[in-house]
């Protein structure tokens, strides 16, 4: 299929990224070659968007750090950026909002298509008001059929916290998994599919859900990366270079680091038992 004919497709990565690892750097690689394999798809650009401090995940540093460090990881990529609006924000921001601000850069201009209906943000303090057309999910048929698809780019350990009790909204799934669709990277043998056939939501949706298996192994992880290092243990060859002399030439993780938010709910949770109570 020429390339002009094949739906363009950007890969958005949300998390902590604390630190950033060379995995992460690998889901991209392994996600542009399955689109690639697909030959449907042309994989245009990769995104990572590090979560807020307002995330309130315990032992997560302070998102200045962890952004630079990305972009760090990512300056020699000639597809794969940062993007630090996600991080800048006040307030933690639900993924299902991240993925509608960056699907509506995407599209054409247009007066209708503002950042700022794509987002709405309610200020701290404040009961949200019903608005028309704010709150309801993005329609497909709202979509542009020429915008390229934003997909979230996951591994397998996301995906399944979709399970997790008043950690996701169902809503939040449903217009996730409909109308941007998931791209997961999971290793063989996982038992992602099983975990998708458990769902309803996610079962419904399938065809929307691409799943990657992972035959090079990698099992680097940010836990393991900052534990190594409030051992003393050395992590070269498990981040970039340049993500290593920033983390020792800032000392960045020791034990008063990753005691940080300690005792904190998750910003998620903490939200969910809010609304929960009103």
């Amino acid at each position: 299929m020429e390339d002009d004919k094949k739906i363009e497709v950007v890969l958005l990565a949300c998390g902590s990224f604390n630190p950033i690892t060379n995995m992460h750097l690998r889901l991209f690689e392994l996600a542009k070659d399955y689109f690639n394999e697909t030959g449907k798809y042309k994989v245009i650009k990769g995104i990572i968007s590090p979560v807020g401090d307002a995330y309130k995940k315990k032992g997560l540093i302070s998102a200045d750090h962890r952004v630079a460090m990305a972009k760090l990881a990512t300056k020699n990529s000639d597809w794969v950026e940062v993007d630090d609006w996600e991080s800048s924000q006040s307030e933690w921001l639900e993924t299902l909002k991240v993925l509608r601000y960056h699907h509506q850069k995407l599209l054409p201009p247009d007066p209708g298509n503002t950042l700022q209906n794509a987002v709405p943000l309610a200020k701290p303090g404040r009961k949200r008001k019903q608005e028309p057309n704010r709150h309801d999910p993005v329609k497909k048929k709202h979509q542009s059929p020429g915008a390229p698809q934003v997909k979230l780019l996951c591994g397998s350990d996301m995906l399944e916290s979709f399970g997790i009790p008043n950690l996701w909204k169902l809503e939040d799934i449903t217009e996730i998994v409909e109308n941007h669709g998931l791209v997961c990277i999971s290793r063989a043998g996982n038992n992602v599919q099983k975990f998708i056939y458990e769902s309803d939501i996610l079962w419904r949706h399938k065809n929307n859900i691409h799943l990657v298996e992972e035959w090079i192994t990698n099992d680097i992880s940010s836990t393991k990366i900052r534990r190594a290092l409030r051992r003393g243990q050395s992590i070269r060859y498990l981040v970039p270079d340049v993500v290593q002399t920033y983390i020792e030439k800032h000392n960045l993780y020791s034990s008063e680091s990753e005691d940080r938010n300690a005792g904190l709910i998750l910003a998620p949770l903490q939200k969910q038992a809010s609304e929960s109570k009103n």
